[in-house]
């Protein structure tokens, strides 16, 4: 129709349901796969550990994605390591009794391979293991339940909006810490993101395809926009081989910009075993302890906040209907099962959606569920591979600095994004967000420096407040939530007539729904189609049978047939 806005969805490379070829989705799938190393187990002078862990992560997160595409909340959006769960971990890690000893920092005195390192190290990942099992429980329940459905009654964008912006703002001090080891470089990871997302998207190549029947042609592919991030980081790489090589780069590890040479982590790769494969209790049993479950249940509470806003992020992204309640449900019961199995597994870390890759969404413009489906697999595939593992050990620090630049300046845009369904000219929900993201920083910033002064006499107390005031995420959305809640204000000022307004236009098609969140292989319709299986909280509602044929138009035979 003239005049009609163009559908969001036509923008997108690949929307949700759609099947790209093969080949580009194995390419895009390794985009996706998380690259954030873990620098807090005592482990900062051994790469080979490093790299298992690593792999570990690839390894569950390759798991847990395809239990959510195909049984959970069915987005396309990877599941793996998340900084909701890490502050909490920090936080715990930071306790007198669980500091690295001091010779830990030294990379002269650390023999990794003898006993006494491998226990230090091994004691307190097996104590944030035992945490996150036992928190996982906690996130199951809220899931399956159906809790988190009826939460979502009071939960709206000026709620999800600073917990989303809260991901990714507090990180610009890491961010630049890693991006200014050599802002060069970094700056050359942005240039090549941002020139190949943005300048040259529309740029079609040329490049030869094959199809079963004709003759060999060549297809035009938008490549720069499809892979923008793994062409930028690719080229980066090599660039900073080729300065490597020619010395260009100080050799002297006091010089600045020693850190983007390629061989300075480069042993890790001639160390790592070509195949490894991880296995649940690797690193010993579980010890748990009453602080480390409820500082990580924190971690919990806004992992499943963050996740909320990311299923919403990501439908839009995706040109997916806005996910209904039954695959909210499933989509929180099934992170806390891949919690469950982090746990389990080792990997120093729970599972979420992974907010990164709701970011690449906005930057590859690739919403396909099969691109997801193809990079879990790659992830399964890297674990297994130690060599994979060892290779992205190995990528200069400021090229992944470069890449969190860009990366965390979407996740906030996409934040800030669920405003437009509110009154910004309303002082109220101005004072509301702006208060909000700005305590979510202020105050988990004073209690990091200020921890003596949060003393309650109980110590596991103590480590709570502790957790929950140093997690920007929980204190800013915890805020807005309270706030929205309690200061009058119209439905339509709030945002919630609109955003569910657009939830209705997005899903206002029910086979389309259906299409997206239903369960796979025909379970709930043509099997285990069981009478009682409606009422499950994650499953879908089906109408009943009158109200089907009420919606049938009078010229159907079945709708003549049975009214009659």
């Amino acid at each position: 129709k003239e005049g009609r806005a163009e559908d969001p969805r036509s923008k997108l490379a690949y929307t949700v349901t759609e099947v790209p070829p093969w080949y580009l989705c194995i390419l895009l799938g390794l985009v996706a796969i998380p690259l954030i190393l873990s620098k807090e187990l005592c482990l900062q002078h051994d790469l080979l550990t490093q790299s298992h862990l690593i792999s570990t992560i690839f390894f569950v997160s390759g798991i847990c994605t395809l239990l959510q595409v195909f049984f959970g909340v069915r987005l396309p959006i990877i599941q793996g390591g998340t900084f909701a769960f890490l502050t909490p971990t920090l936080a715990m890690l930071s306790l007198p009794k669980w500091k690295c000893p001091a010779w830990t920092q030294n990379a002269t005195l650390v023999n990794a391979s003898s006993p006494e390192f491998i226990e230090v190290w091994q004691t307190r990942m097996r104590e944030v293991q035992g945490a996150i099992m036992v928190a996982s429980c906690f996130q199951i329940f809220v899931g399956f339940s159906g809790l988190i459905g009826f939460l979502m009654r009071f939960i709206g964008p000026l709620t999800i909006a600073p917990t989303i912006t809260l991901v990714a703002l507090p990180l610009f001090d890491s961010a630049g810490d890693d991006a200014g080891q050599h802002w060069g470089v970094s700056f050359m990871t942005i240039a090549f993101i941002v020139l190949f997302s943005q300048y040259l998207k529309d740029v079609p190549v040329p490049l030869p395809s094959y199809q079963k029947g004709k003759k060999c042609s060549f297809s035009k592919i938008y490549l720069f926009q499809i892979f923008p991030v793994l062409l930028g980081l690719s080229l980066s790489w090599l660039l900073c081989y080729v300065l490597t090589v020619t010395n260009v780069l100080p050799a002297d590890p006091a010089g600045y910009g020693h850190s983007a040479r390629t061989d300075t982590r480069g042993d890790v790769l001639s160390q790592a075993p070509w195949f490894r494969f991880p296995y649940p209790g690797q690193w010993g049993m579980p010890t748990v302890s009453l602080a480390g479950i409820f500082g990580i249940i924190a971690g919990v509470i806004s992992s499943m906040l963050e996740s909320l806003g990311d299923y919403y992020a990501c439908a839009r992204l995706s040109g997916a209907p806005a996910p209904p309640e039954h695959a909210i449900n499933r989509g929180i019961g099934v992170e806390g099962l891949g919690c469950l199995l982090a746990g389990a597994w080792g990997t120093g870390n729970g599972t979420t959606s992974y907010s990164e890759n709701v970011g690449a969404l906005g930057i590859t413009k690739v919403g396909s569920r099969m691109v997801i489906v193809a990079g879990a697999c790659a992830m399964l595939l890297s674990g297994v591979f130690g060599k994979v593992g060892a290779m992205f050990a190995s990528i200069p620090t400021p090229v992944i600095g470069g890449m969190f630049l860009v990366m965390f300046g979407v996740i906030t845009a996409v934040g800030i994004s669920n405003l437009q369904y509110t009154d910004m000219n309303s002082s109220r929900n101005i004072f509301i967000f702006g208060f909000s993201v700005f305590a979510g920083l202020t105050i988990p910033n004073w209690a990091s420096k200020n921890s003596g002064l949060l003393q309650t006499g109980v110590i596991q107390l103590d480590q709570v407040i502790q957790v929950l005031l140093t997690t920007g995420m929980f204190v800013g959305g915890f805020l807005g939530f309270l706030l929205d809640n309690t200061v009058p204000g119209t439905q339509e000022e709030r945002g919630l007539l609109a955003w569910k307004q657009s939830q209705n236009e997005m899903g206002d098609n029910s086979q389309h729904v259906s299409n997206v969140y239903d369960l796979p292989f025909g379970i709930g319709t043509k099997y285990c189609a069981v009478s009682w299986f409606r009422y499950l909280p994650a499953c879908p509602k089906r109408p009943s049978r009158d109200k089907q044929v009420e919606n049938l138009p009078e010229t159907t035979p079945n709708a003549r047939k049975v009214k009659n």
